[in-house]
């Protein structure tokens, strides 16, 4: 029989009471931890040495947290109004401060990306984990509790943004006690996420237990991301299937869909611009099936768009959880049943594999393109997506390996990995196309479509000098020159080759030539920032990447220009008091140019 509760103490007395004092707790990834049950085991497990806590998890959500002072005034007032009313989960406070009971263990099989490369405690405990391998692991450590936030209707709960890992250890036969904690904020998905009120042995349904949902902004797109985000989009075919991720260059490659579709000749112009090719990429007259281990935000938009329309035995999207803004949830919750019926929350084994019915798999997901994202990649090909060269995990594999193997796996699919071809580190610029790297996600031998800034290198079957070559074609060019004497060094490409001409002005002034005159919007999905704040964003952002030198020149201009005030109001520097925050809205005012 289920039992009701008021409030999570009881949850915890009471699964204590059942499984004794050795727990394995599963919580879900990302939004569907039950945090309130979650928070009340480890409060039980810090006040008694005798009760040992395990917790098996995945991407833990914290509220954002600013590096230094000056963004603390611009970061302070939007993590309260976004994140204000969202209970932090206790285990993150001890593991960050060093003060986790030696009777817990927190592993983690995906970090919320580079949130925890300082932390010694979570690196040593992180477990590198296929997001499909997860179950397995879970079952092996003896699971006997999961803790999810779950939505109700009447005597029906749903899975909601979840039911990726549970739906899966379901089918195993493990014995666990399943504790629901409702939120009356979380979308009621229908399909494999709707369970019975039999499935739960507990559930925590109370209005002073109720939270906000965990709701991280969208970001700005910047011309990086939209040349990034039209290239993938060229290689989209009509009458396919699409998969994409989190991020700014997935919602780049979204509204590059979206405007493909509806402004064909505004495409075709930002990619001539981009490329030199006028391509005939035609709008989309059967349409996409989306089948994805996220279900981003971006589906909406394609399906507003008239874009997302390809069905599948019904449905029109399958999906193992979701994350998003709160205009998401705001609108999964109040969209009409018709539409949200065909858009399916299943188990992260039938999105992210083909095994189960693959027959039926290899049918539906036709003319595949699964776009997804790396920090750096080798001239060889190889993808860096997860961690660095020391050892240290940025954020996991997740599912990218599964859609790799899926792209080879399935007749006519592609893998379309994301590269920015430079990042901004220790105040200088980097490529991040690299002749070599200590650690790789996806080896050479599963190279595929690889995409820059600068353009598509097409690797797949490729014998290594040619990868070379198209890989040095969208590498930026003030590093091609070391690139190709490495690639030359060690004999893998002809010492008589050079990179084509029209290749050797890959700079970021020529993206912004390029993109610059077309107006792309910074948020063309919206945003949960207001004017003054997306304002300010840019401003510190530049800020944030410049050398001393040129900090001192910025505040200096700050002083003798007109103020931004209204600018300065919001970050508390209308008025400043003594020299540093003088200093810092000299800073502020001049980086607004």
């Amino acid at each position: 029989m289920t039992r009701f509760h008021k409030n999570a103490e009881s949850v915890a007395d009471a699964i204590i009471a059942q499984v004794g004092r050795n727990i394995v707790l599963g919580l879900p990834l990302g939004l569907g931890k039950a945090n309130h049950i979650a928070n009340a085991l480890y409060a039980r497990a810090a006040a008694d040495p005798g009760i040992k806590l395990s917790i098996f998890t995945a991407l833990t959500l914290e509220k954002p947290k600013s590096s230094n002072a000056l963004e603390r005034r611009f970061m302070d007032p939007i993590v309260e109004r976004l994140f204000g009313g969202w209970p932090d989960l206790a285990y993150v406070h001890g593991l960050r401060t060093g003060t986790l009971p030696p009777n817990v263990e927190v592993n983690e099989f995906f970090f919320l990306a580079g949130r925890w490369l300082g932390v010694p405690r979570a690196q040593q405990s992180y477990i590198s984990a296929n997001y499909t391998h997860a179950v397995r692991y879970l079952v092996e450590r003896g699971v006997n509790v999961v803790a999810q936030l779950v939505a109700r209707r009447g005597d029906r709960y749903s899975l909601s943004s979840n039911p990726d890992t549970i739906l899966d250890l379901m089918k195993t036969g493990a014995k666990f006690v399943f504790a629901g904690q409702v939120n009356a904020e979380l979308p009621f998905m229908p399909g494999d996420a709707e369970l019975p009120e039999s499935a739960f042995a507990h559930v925590l349904d109370d209005p002073s237990t109720e939270f906000p949902l965990f709701a991280p902004p969208r970001e700005p797109i910047d011309h990086t991301e939209y040349a990034i985000g039209l290239n993938a989009a060229r290689l989209v075919e009509d009458g396919g299937t699409l998969q994409i991720g989190i991020g700014e260059e997935g919602d780049a490659a979204v509204y590059s869909l979206i405007l493909r579709h509806k402004e064909n000749a505004r495409f075709r112009d930002a990619v001539k611009r981009l490329s030199g090719r006028d391509e005939p990429h035609e709008p989309f007259a059967q349409g996409l099936y989306g089948v994805s281990e996220m279900f981003v935000d971006g589906f909406l938009e394609l399906l507003d768009a008239g874009i997302l329309k390809r069905e599948v035995d019904g449905a029109l999207l399958h999906a193992a959880f979701f994350l998003g803004p709160k205009s998401f949830y705001r609108r999964l919750r109040e969209m009409d049943q018709a539409t949200l019926d065909k858009l399916r929350m299943s188990a992260v084994s039938f999105t992210n594999e083909l095994y189960g019915d693959q027959a039926a798999k290899t049918r539906a997901r036709v003319k595949g393109r699964f776009i997804n994202s790396a920090l750096m990649a080798t001239l060889l090909g190889a993808l860096v997506s997860d961690g660095l060269e020391d050892g240290r995990v940025v954020s996991g594999v997740g599912g990218q390996h599964n859609f790799v193997t899926q792209a080879f796996a399935l007749p006519d699919a592609r893998s379309i990995i994301s590269v920015k071809a430079t990042r901004r580190a220790r105040g200088k610029v980097e490529s991040n196309i690299r002749y070599a790297y200590g650690h790789v996600t996806i080896p050479r031998h599963e190279r595929d479509i690889i995409v820059s800034e600068y353009g598509i290198a097409d690797l797949r079957g490729k014998p290594d000098d040619q990868v070379i070559a198209a890989m040095l074609a969208i590498a930026d060019s003030r590093f091609q020159p070391e690139l190709l004497r490495e690639a030359k060094d060690a004999g893998k490409i002809a010492k008589t080759y050079e990179i084509p001409a029209a290749h050797c002005d890959n700079t970021p002034e020529r993206i912004a030539r390029a993109l610059g005159p077309l107006d792309l919007p910074a948020f063309p999905f919206g945003t949960d920032f207001t004017p003054v704040e997306q304002e300010l964003l840019f401003a510190l952002e530049t800020l944030s990447h410049a050398h001393p030198v040129d900090l001192a020149r910025t505040a200096l201009r700050g002083l003798s220009k007109a103020k931004h005030q209204g600018a300065l109001a919001r970050m508390g520097l209308d008025t400043p008091r003594g020299l540093s925050e003088r200093f810092f809205a000299a800073l502020v005012n001049g980086a607004l140019g």
